[in-house]
């Protein structure tokens, strides 16, 4: 199984996630982490799991990650399992949109149904640190992803 992590992160907090579930699937196969802004759907033809995480920017993805977003086809998904997180605050549940809920919305869009619902990780504040554990937590995010494309 080959992963692609493509992210984007403003304080290091997102990055950190998008290593920890990076490492996490290296042990079924090549999984690389990769800059949103440096990242091209033409890269994707020999990925099997492609996986997009944003900072919770005004309830939406950063630029770059949205950048991403639009340069995807359905074609350019084929046949790529999918999933999306994000990192985010607590905040009030009128306040509380994440970004990882509009990656999934405009994957579905092209067709592509995730493996899992969007994960959203948490920091204590808009520049963080990641909250306690959230780093085993991604890792183990990863695992259950592995499982799921391995009964797929």
């Amino acid at each position: 199984m080959k992963t692609c992590v493509v992210y984007d992160s403003q304080f290091g907090n997102t990055e950190r996630i998008a290593q920890a579930i990076a490492e996490a699937l290296s042990a079924a196969g090549p999984a690389r982490a990769v800059r949103a802004s440096q990242a091209q759907a033409a890269e994707l033809g020999d990925v099997d799991l492609l996986i997009i995480g944003s900072p919770t920017v005004a309830w939406k993805p950063t630029p770059p990650v949205q950048a991403f977003l639009q340069g995807l086809s359905a074609a350019s998904l084929g046949r790529l399992r999918i999933a999306c997180f994000d990192t985010r605050m607590h905040l009030p549940f009128f306040m509380s949109r994440s970004a990882g809920e509009v990656m999934a919305k405009r994957l579905k869009a092209l067709g592509a149904e995730p493996l899992l619902p969007p994960e959203g990780f948490w920091v204590k504040g808009r520049e963080g640190p990641l909250q306690d554990g959230e780093l085993e937590r991604a890792a183990e995010w990863a695992r259950t992803l592995r499982d799921r494309y391995e009964s797929a």
